[in-house]
């Protein structure tokens, strides 16, 4: 084999192995239980949360999802929207603090929802749709830590808050942010998420950081390629 074949074949392996070790990355940072949108506007009314759950277990399908609500800042009107092959059980809490609205004093609010007898097959996920009514404008963000139970009787607890600034934690709850009304980033608070925030088929920031880098990496990868080669046929033809 030339030099020149062996070089190009050792860059192209080594291009190989970076794309993979970044894909292998996005894989990873999608697999958590997920929030849709990410945020919102505080106050909003009449919208839709969706909770993303993928399978990241080989051999086991998920068969049980645990959804728990914050109840120091309530979110009103919850209704749980049909999940064909699942049955979804709604708990409520009395609020130790009272909410008043326009409508009269909320005293009780939705604390928990559970999703049962259906299965979320090994490299699938499922999005489970809650409607609300109204969310808090008393806070900056919601926090909605998940349990995830497996067939073989596995639990992962999604329930660890990022940090503000900070790395993400090794199981992270889902979190939404709320943002002041008229500002961008998030919700307007009409109740209608905006297109690129459509509930179900938003993926993930990190997940989109990831792809992109993976395809940044190819980019190099190949431009270090070619480089290689006519660097190598230049050193064979010599000075003329």
């Amino acid at each position: 084999m030339s030099p020149i074949h062996t070089v190009l074949r050792r860059a192209g392996a080594v291009t190989a192995l970076a794309a993979a070790g970044v894909l292998t990355t996005a894989g990873v940072a999608a697999a958590h239980v997920t929030v849709h949108p990410e945020s919102y506007a505080k106050g909003a009314t009449d919208g839709t949360l969706t909770f993303r759950v993928p399978d990241e277990e080989d051999g086991a399908a998920t068969t049980k999802v645990q959804v728990f609500l914050p109840t120091d800042h309530p979110v009103l009107g919850v209704l749980v929207s049909p999940r064909d092959g699942w049955t979804a059980k709604v708990t409520d809490t009395k609020l130790k603090t009272p909410v008043k609205t326009d409508d009269g004093t909320i005293t009780d609010a939705v604390s928990e929802i559970t999703w049962t007898g259906g299965r979320i097959a090994p490299g699938q996920y499922e999005d489970f749709d809650v409607a609300f009514g109204q969310l808090p404008d008393d806070t900056g963000r919601l926090t909605f830590k998940a349990l995830q139970t497996y067939s073989d009787g596995k639990v992962v607890r999604w329930i660890e808050a990022p940090e503000q600034g900070g790395d993400e934690p090794e199981n992270p709850a889902p979190v939404v942010r709320l943002t002041a009304k008229g500002t961008d980033g998030g919700d307007t608070g009409t109740g209608t998420p905006r297109p690129s925030q459509n509930p179900g088929q938003v993926a993930s920031a990190s997940d989109s950081t990831a792809r992109g880098l993976g395809a940044a990496g190819l980019v190099v990868g190949v431009l270090g390629l070619v480089s290689a080669g006519f660097a190598i046929a230049r050193g064979r033809r010599g000075p003329r």
